[in-house]
């Protein structure tokens, strides 16, 4: 059992028509059709979705994503059109809310690694595969890949886990031009984030994009380069064998899986709230990688 520890009640705004409620995001439609994007403050871990909040994480990954979705723009469209309020909406979604084109989403998690960690690392020492490419001998936690590789998954729904596949099943699943299509773009998008984030003292070890159809034509949805969809580790702390610090929600993880939180991962016990130090430590990593990504101070 996963999920939510305490699932939220939609806000009803005149207009709007409320969709879904994502681990996230809160996705409305408008009154045009177009898709109404709300970035919350909440925090998944483990396939749960945590009774804490961390405070600003939705403005800050709302930003991110802009900022990254104009450095992409001449690889890939993406499917924002306004980031204007929507009349009658509350204050404090000014920030974090992107009204959207409504698209033919691909029901595939477009992963790109450049470097070992994670379920690849888990895969990799098994079969020395990930989702059936073959890698060299002797890559441990940490290493970077002789070249970045197309990793995808399912998408799972909340409180569920996503599923490595095989390019083959994509292909199988979408169809084989349009699997090409998200493999190209995956990557492309992948390695301008990594060369940007490079410049800026950052790795950016691996990531996920989602993806939908306008038309003919492939568009970048949802977030995009963020230290929720992706691994960001300081490149000056790298160090292939151990697992790497990172700009994301590490804190969360160590504190859910230590002794102070009582909380049995593999229970069905929903875990507990967090400790004070650990939202204002996870707050810390993500205004720290908005900064030093972008070049400008949170405010």
């Amino acid at each position: 059992m996963s999920g939510f520890v305490e699932k939220p009640e939609p806000i009803q705004v005149p207009g709007l028509v409320h969709l879904h409620t994502g681990k996230v995001r809160e996705l409305y439609r408008n009154e045009a059709g177009d898709l109404v994007m709300v970035a919350s403050d909440r925090m998944s871990a483990y396939d749960w979705v945590l009774p804490t909040e961390i405070p600003d994480k939705g403005r800050i990954l709302t930003q991110l994503s802009l900022w990254w979705f104009d450095r992409l723009a001449d690889l890939v469209p993406n499917h924002v059109l306004s980031t204007e309020l929507p009349a009658g909406a509350p204050a404090d979604w000014a920030g974090r809310t992107l009204v959207c084109k409504s698209l033919q989403m691909v029901p595939v998690e477009c992963v790109a690694r450049g470097y070992l960690t994670g379920s690849g690392l888990a895969e990799y020492n098994e079969t020395r595969t990930v989702c059936g490419l073959a890698l060299p001998e002797g890559l441990v936690d940490g290493s970077e890949l002789p070249a970045p590789i197309f990793t995808p998954a399912t998408k799972a729904a909340v409180g569920e886990h996503d599923e490595n596949v095989s390019y083959e099943e994509v292909a199988r699943q979408v169809g084989a031009e349009t699997a090409a299509q998200l493999r190209q773009a995956t990557l492309a998008v992948y390695s301008r984030g990594r060369d940007i984030a490079r410049e800026r003292g950052i790795i950016l070890a691996d990531t996920k994009f989602e993806f939908g159809f306008d038309g003919d034509g492939l568009v970048l949805a949802d977030e995009v380069l963020t230290a929720d969809s992706s691994r960001f580790w300081p490149a000056d702390q790298w160090q292939p064998g151990r697992a790497q610090p990172s700009y994301d929600k590490q804190f969360v993880r160590d504190w859910l899986t230590s002794a102070e939180s009582g909380w049995d991962r593999g229970s069905e016990q929903p875990p507990p709230a967090l400790p004070q130090q650990v939202v204002d430590a996870t707050r810390a990593k993500y205004v720290e990688a908005y900064e030093r990504l972008t070049g400008t101070s949170w405010s």
